[in-house]
């Protein structure tokens, strides 16, 4: 056997995989169908701007181990991720907060009214056992909340009118009576200086690496190029689909260059409309604070996954979930596999918990 791990896939799970066990003197491969490594959060240089190809990855977790890990790899900038929603002819800024609710209602000013006229508006509605996604929503956030800024965001998202959704999917909708606009609550956040691409170069450094390998033919022709392989692929493709095909939600990015140095003033615009096909622009120089010339704004389009595109969102339902549980019960009748990331676990990770959970796994298979 020429290497001691074959890495199926160059994104954030393979690459630290990689880079962990050639720090303890292994050898490995990695490989990746795509032309390029990173994955899904590569990013490429368009009029000296960097663009998230395959969509807005914003780092932020609560782990200080993790924020350190990932600094010996690339500096961060200090990005604070504050998006804004588009109703109509109105803007409101995300996540809900006090910013949001004396814009919604101009009759009220201090944490305590807005309180009180969500409370009034829950009231209203009678809910007790919410039966789908619109009863569950209306029960958490009242019905102007839900009709502005959730509805037809949601609807878009997956495809389905919230009343067809199951109430599962929103478990809660933090409200913030505060006048705090960054999204995330974690301590630490940012983007990496000059994308994230060279982050995931410095994590490569010294593994060798080949691009638009698929994962199949290759190990037909190299049966036994490695004594353990990390999936990081599809765990349903790696069995050839042999219990049925796991589902997911996809989107399609429409990405221009605009000749002005400034579209819309926000990294993140969401477009709350059911009529409006698209959920949000992003606008790439604003992560970086960019004073370019030019920008670059990429429109996202969630639409119905079928096999050729790109899978991005677990459905995570019931026959999904039974599904995935039969695949996994499959996975371990072979041992010489190590299964990781998004699609070989059928999880939605933030990065954090990619970056955790392959730290835990080296410690376990290395």
């Amino acid at each position: 056997m020429k290497y001691d791990f074959l890495i199926v896939g160059a994104g954030l799970y393979g690459s630290i995989f990689a880079y962990e066990a050639t720090k303890r003197g292994k050898k490995c491969l990695v490989i990746d169908r795509r032309n390029h490594i990173g994955g899904n959060v590569y990013t490429e240089s368009v009029e000296g701007i960097n663009v998230h190809k395959y969509g807005a990855h914003i780092f932020h977790t609560s782990d200080k181990a993790i924020w350190d890990y990932v600094h010996q790899f690339a500096d961060f900038n200090n990005y604070v991720n504050s998006p804004v929603a588009r109703y109509k002819d109105e803007l409101y800024n995300l996540p809900f907060n006090m910013n949001t609710f004396t814009k919604l209602w101009r009759d009220v000013f201090t944490p305590e009214q807005a309180q009180q006229r969500i409370a009034e508006q829950v009231a209203k509605e009678g809910i007790t056992t919410p039966r789908n996604l619109e009863e569950q929503a209306l029960s958490l956030v009242g019905r102007d909340v839900y009709e502005r800024l959730v509805k037809g965001y949601t609807e878009k998202q997956w495809g389905r009118d919230c009343k067809d959704l199951p109430s599962f999917i929103i478990k809660r909708l933090p409200l913030r009576f505060t006048f705090d606009n960054n999204y995330f609550n974690d301590r630490y956040q940012g983007i990496p200086i000059g994308g994230y691409t060279p982050m995931v170069e410095k994590m490569l450094q010294g593994v060798e690496v080949r691009l638009g390998v698929d994962y199949h033919t290759f190990v037909a022709e190299h049966p036994n190029i490695a004594e353990k392989t990390v999936y990081t692929g599809a765990i349903d493709e790696f069995f050839q689909y042999s219990l049925g095909r796991l589902e997911y939600r996809t989107v399609r990015f429409e990405t221009e260059v605009l000749d002005c140095p400034n579209y819309q003033g926000n990294a993140v615009v969401n477009y709350t409309e059911r009529q409006i096909p698209f959920t949000r622009i992003i606008e790439h120089k604003h992560f970086e604070f960019g004073k370019q010339p030019k920008t670059v704004v990429s429109r996202e389009y969630p639409c119905e996954w079928t096999p050729e595109l790109e899978p991005y969102y677990p459905i995570n339902d019931e026959r999904n979930g039974e599904l995935f549980k039969k695949y996994q019960q499959l996975a371990e009748s072979r041992p010489d596999v190590i299964f990781g990331g998004r699609l070989g676990n059928y999880t939605y990770y933030d990065m954090d918990k990619v970056i955790a959970k392959v730290l835990k796994d080296v410690e376990l298979y290395l």
